[in-house]
């Protein structure tokens, strides 16, 4: 059933961010359904998401409240157009972002690069309106990643999602990113944070003219191998915004909704963005949809008797009632739950139980933060990644290192057993991944 499914699959369906020629040798796992943290395939095995689902997932599979909710509201209201329409779901949960963030007026799309998109174009288009038209260029973080679409790839800097499509794109500005692990000798996270905010001024103070926004993923850069900063880059970055009339974005598509122990990211900052993107675990794992809130500055740019002055921007399932539905039973999960609280304890348990593999002789930068690890290989081997991947499965893992960088992004409901055996199967994974090394590898 299994090769038939996935020879089926290969026949029929392109996966994303895949050389299909790879699948020769290894086709793909054909998942029959999932429970909590555990994917089960056709044949009975079962795998821990320990990356939840490229960070989508935050309570687990098929949660029964987020389940019942959808339930519900397709027996009310599956879909209509939100231009000239309006519905519950849709409000109630714009009410509650805005509650969250600080910030109003949710614009909605479909996911995290869309979300993206919707941002920059609104920020571009806010400086239009504001009679201030030379400003619509961008900046971003080295080792950025916002996304795939032609207009998140102008801020991603991430060389292979972006040479490919370099005719496509207008490419953005690249300033220094504040990777604790970029640090001289003797300098702290705090320390290479206020260098790297330094080179932003220098940037900004030459450039700000021509510029709408700076976008930064707020303490961790997830696509760059989870590479994290101090606070401090964000204070800084808000200040120089401020000072130089620059827009400050925070995707929060990957960080949001605890992952990095706090709802928010920026939160840990005391900061407040101009604009902040959200996907991914906006509706736990179960349905498409993202959102961008802003400031009422912003908002009020927009407003006037003229189309052409309106955010010029939409697509067919904006705020599609079910996956609003999906998103309000997450934040409800959050507030009835202690979520945040209860994060904590999770991560006490499994930063104990992952203390070997953080001691490994081969292990450099060990980091933590939230619910999020990380934990960069000393290794010559050129395809570490898929070596490892391999190998997780084999233990009953679904993890996908970032090219030497393993890393763990588990959902929020891990129980003794599982947290046992995600780390010790990471530990095993590595283990037979570093025994495959040759003398000239």
């Amino acid at each position: 059933m299994n090769a038939s499914l996935a020879a089926r699959s290969l026949r029929s369906v392109w996966h994303p961010c895949t050389q299909m020629k790879l699948h020769e040798a290894q086709p793909p796992i054909a998942i029959a359904h999932a429970s909590g943290p555990w994917l089960h395939d056709v044949d009975g095995r079962r795998y821990l998401d320990g990356i939840s689902s490229w960070w989508v997932n935050l309570f687990g599979h098929s949660h029964p409240h987020i389940q019942a909710a959808l339930a519900d509201q397709l027996e009310r209201l599956d879909h209509v157009m939100l231009a000239g329409f309006t519905h519950a779901p849709v409000v109630e949960l714009s009410e509650r972002l805005a509650a969250l963030t600080g910030l109003g007026h949710a614009f909605y799309g479909s996911d995290g690069a869309s979300a993206t998109e919707i941002a920059l174009k609104m920020s571009a288009h806010f400086w239009r309106n504001s009679g201030r038209p030379a400003k619509n260029r961008f900046i971003g973080l080295a080792g950025g990643y916002h996304g795939e679409t032609v207009g998140a790839l102008a801020v991603t800097d991430i060389a292979i999602f972006r040479e490919a499509y370099a005719p496509l794109v207008r490419l953005a500005a690249t300033v220094p990113s504040p990777d604790a692990r970029g640090a001289r000798l003797g300098e702290s996270a705090f320390e290479v944070a206020r260098r790297s905010a330094a080179a932003l001024q220098a940037w900004l103070a030459e450039h700000h003219e021509e510029t709408a926004a700076l976008i930064v993923e707020p303490l961790v850069q997830c696509a760059a191998g989870m590479a994290m900063h101090d606070p401090e880059y964000l204070r800084l970055a808000r200040a120089l915004c401020d000072r130089y009339e620059v827009h400050l974005v925070v995707d929060e598509i990957a960080t949001g909704f605890g992952r990095t122990g706090t709802m928010f990211a920026h939160q840990q900052a005391g900061i407040r963005p101009d604009l902040i993107c959200l996907s991914k675990g906006l509706t736990g794992g179960t349905l498409p949809l993202s959102a961008v809130l802003t400031t009422d500055a912003v908002y009020e740019a927009f407003y006037d008797d003229q189309l052409a002055r309106g955010f010029l921007h939409s697509h067919s399932y904006t705020g599609n009632p079910l996956a609003c539905r999906a998103a309000l039973a997450t934040l409800e999960i959050f507030e009835q739950q202690d979520v945040l609280a209860r994060n904590a304890v999770l991560a006490r348990a499994l930063d104990e139980a992952f203390a070997p593999l953080t001691s490994h002789p081969r292990v450099r930068h060990a980091r933590h933060l939230g619910m999020i690890w990380a934990w960069d290989v000393e290794t010559a081997l050129p395809d570490f990644a898929s070596r490892y991947h391999r190998h997780a499965l084999a233990h009953g893992l679904l993890l996908r290192p970032i090219g030497r960088t393993i890393y763990a992004m588990p959902p929020y409901v891990l129980d003794a057993e599982a947290v046992q055996c995600l780390a010790q199967g990471a530990l095993a994974a590595l283990e037979a991944t570093l025994a495959e090394e040759t003398p000239a590898s």
